[in-house]
């Protein structure tokens, strides 16, 4: 039996290995996740995140033995999410990459159309190797392209050696411009040269050699939770499915755009190559205060209709006054039986936050758990 210590220390086992799968800004800690899961559900309950990020809550419920369903917007979360629950087999992976390495060639003078940022940023080989993953992984539709891409999503970018890129975060996407001077400033012009087909073979096989992790029947939408929810809810109605879980930590008001954050990685998926703020409704900073709080009264009144009777609602959200005004007032407003209990979270010194990471040390109020409990 895999226990909860094994997954959380260390990478001996896949249920370790796959845990810690995808960098993302703002993530649910592993253990929090863990946590939360194991106190507040039991095996067999039924678990939804309609804010699933890179899919911690998720992952961490299929682990535990729970039915969960998680709800993602943004692509590149979306796919460390369902990979990680349901990756493909190792040999198809690699056959898949040799494959895409082998059409790298048509590439050569694609490149050279390419803005400054890309030709710093990577090597020629690499380059055109992105370039054939881009075109021809078919990652919405097929396991093995979703498996080999949100692989070369990891490494897309990362400290030297660590990554196919030049010196670069592996968390966010820092911006092309401000890349570039820094580049320059530093004397870094000259991109690593890297065989991208080896370096990834590498860290193919490391993340298998324990094997597939064992996950009970879990899945992630991709998709927009307003829209996905309706869905969701017919289905479920028909099949007596009720969930007794409600984990899941929706964006703070004006603080995090994930998909600005990820810009470089959207654009693996297929996005611009001159990256612009998006203006797609959900996907951006949230600064419209009307629109965030009809996008979680939207939500969690949709998840509502999903609950049991006997449920526990765990929302993890920002301690500033609108922001977790709103949650509680919301979740009191759809969940009027359920006994509520505040637990706040305060940010030591120590604690890595966002902002902090990108020079504003000022410490932070923190955040809050909200946490809705009905036992009958």
């Amino acid at each position: 039996m895999i226990t909860k210590e094994k997954i959380l220390k260390g990478f001996e086992t896949a249920e370790a290995r796959w845990a810690r799968f995808g960098p993302y800004y703002a993530m649910f800690p592993l253990e929090f996740a863990f946590d939360v899961v194991e106190k507040y559900s039991e095996k067999g309950d039924y678990i939804i995140d309609p804010f699933a990020g890179r899919c911690s809550s998720i992952y961490a419920g299929g682990v535990l033995g729970r039915n969960s369903l998680g709800i993602e917007i943004n692509p590149v979360g979306w796919l460390y999410g369902t990979v990680k629950l349901q990756p493909a087999e190792k040999e198809e992976v690699i056959d898949r990459l040799l494959e895409i390495y082998g059409k790298r060639n048509y590439y050569n003078r694609a490149i050279q159309r390419m803005p400054e940022f890309y030709r710093i940023c990577y090597c020629d080989e690499v380059l055109k190797f992105l370039l054939a993953a881009r075109n021809h992984l078919d990652w919405k539709n097929d396991s093995v392209d979703a498996t080999l891409m949100s692989i070369l999503l990891i490494y897309l970018h990362a400290k030297l050696g660590e990554g196919l890129s030049n010196q670069m975060r592996m968390t966010k996407s820092m911006g092309m411009n401000y890349s570039v001077q820094w580049w320059k400033k530093n004397k870094m012009t000259t991109p690593p040269e890297i065989n991208p087909c080896d370096f990834i073979l590498k860290k193919i096989k490391w993340r298998y050699e324990k094997g597939k992790p064992k996950v009970t029947e879990s899945a992630v939408v991709f998709g927009d939770s307003s829209n996905e929810l309706v869905n969701i809810a017919e289905r479920a109605v028909g099949n007596d499915l009720r969930f007794s879980l409600l984990f899941t930590s929706p964006p703070y008001c004006s603080i995090t755009d994930y998909h600005a954050d990820q810009w470089l990685r959207l654009w693996l998926l297929g996005g611009s190559e001159n990256p612009q703020s998006l203006k797609d409704k959900h996907k951006g900073r949230f600064v419209n205060k009307q629109e965030y709080y009809e996008l979680l009264d939207n939500v969690f009144g949709l998840c509502s209709k999903l609950m049991k009777v006997k449920s526990t609602v765990y929302v993890r959200t920002d301690k500033r006054e609108f922001t977790f005004k709103s949650t509680l007032e919301i979740l009191k407003k759809h969940f009027p039986f359920h006994k509520v209990k505040i637990v706040e979270k305060p940010l030591s010194e120590n604690t890595k936050t966002q902002t902090k990471l990108y020079g504003d040390k000022t410490l932070k109020p923190g955040e809050v758990d909200i946490i809705l409990t009905r036992e009958s």
